[in-house]
Formats: structure tokens, C-alpha cells, sequence
């Protein structure tokens, strides 16, 4: 059996954990609406690519102040959403990475009385800062399925609890 190379580059764990950390954070504040908090995921130049058709199209936007302002707009009170990611393929080069990330979503938008349920896999860049913090300079994700269903054929669907709202009783959607 060969030896190992001595030039086998080392995997650097703990950066591997900061940049998981970071699109979790990411995931957590779109959830929770802590727009203040997700402006610091992303670099001021990040771009995003989501694949979703609820548009009629991919949805491109650049810059994170463009990007928050999107979501801030379009995830309001009325738009409850769980995101999940995992199964992260994470390459590192310096003081910049590359990561897919297995997802799934779900978007109850109590309004248009609709439910999205979707997956995908995101492809993102991620540069390190000069503070030494890991943020997204890229986001984006081809949908593997999107599906749409209407609150009006699941006549028993209710929500019985919702963030925000001191009495689950008065989020009911009927």
C-alpha cells in the first residue's frame, strides 16, 4: 500500500463550521424576519439566484441591500416560511469557499391563502472579511420541485401557532 502524500492539504474544520454557521444564520433570520441581523450574512456586493417559478421566472437581485429589502418587502407578516439545509459540501481556498447545500422550504402565505412546498440545492460563494467573519457573496438555488396547493381545498388546515402573536387562537387560517 502507498503512503499517504505529504502534500495532502489539511481540512481546515473550524472554518468549516463558520462558514456552516453563517448560512444557518442566514436560514434563522429569513424564518425569523431579523432583517437588521441578516444584513450581516451577506457581503455588500452578494448576489442571489432563486430558482422559484411563484414569480414566473428566476428571481436575480444584487447587492445586500437590495437583497434584505427584497425579502423584508415580500416575507412579511402575512408570509410564514421554514427553511432547512443540510448535507453541506464545503470546499475552502483561502479566504474564499464554495458550498451546496441540500433544502427544502415551506411558504404558508396566509394572504393568497397558499402553501409552496419546495426543494432544492443551493450553490453558494463565501468570501471571509478583513474583520476575519465568513459572509454569502453568493446565493442561489435551480428548484428540484416546487409545489402549490390552496388553503381552500384543505378545509381542516389551521395554524395553531405563529411567531409573533400572543394568542395561536387568533393566527387561525380558516
Amino acid at each position: 500500500m502507498d503512503p499517504v502524500p505529504i502534500h495532502t492539504v489539511p481540512i481546515d474544520l473550524a472554518t468549516i463550521e463558520e462558514i456552516r454557521q453563517v448560512k444557518y444564520r442566514y436560514l434563522r433570520c429569513v424564518d425569523l424576519k431579523l432583517w437588521d441581523e441578516l444584513t450581516e450574512v451577506f457581503t455588500p456586493d452578494a448576489t442571489v439566484d432563486y430558482g422559484t417559478q411563484v414569480y414566473g421566472k428566476a428571481l436575480k437581485l444584487a447587492g445586500r441591500d437590495e437583497i434584505v429589502g427584497f425579502l423584508r418587502d415580500k416575507l412579511g407578516p402575512d408570509m410564514i416560511t421554514m427553511h432547512r439545509a443540510g448535507q453541506p459540501e464545503i470546499t475552502v481556498e483561502g479566504d474564499t469557499a464554495r458550498g451546496t447545500w441540500s433544502f427544502e422550504d415551506t411558504v404558508i402565505a396566509t394572504e393568497f391563502r397558499v402553501v409552496i412546498t419546495g426543494a432544492a440545492f443551493y450553490q453558494d460563494r463565501y468570501k471571509r472579511g478583513t474583520d476575519g467573519r465568513w459572509r454569502i457573496a453568493h446565493t442561489g438555488y435551480v428548484r428540484t420541485y416546487e409545489a402549490m396547493m390552496s388553503l381552500d381545498d384543505l378545509p381542516s388546515f389551521r395554524i395553531t401557532a405563529r411567531l409573533g402573536t400572543a394568542d395561536s387562537a387568533d393566527s387561525a387560517v380558516r
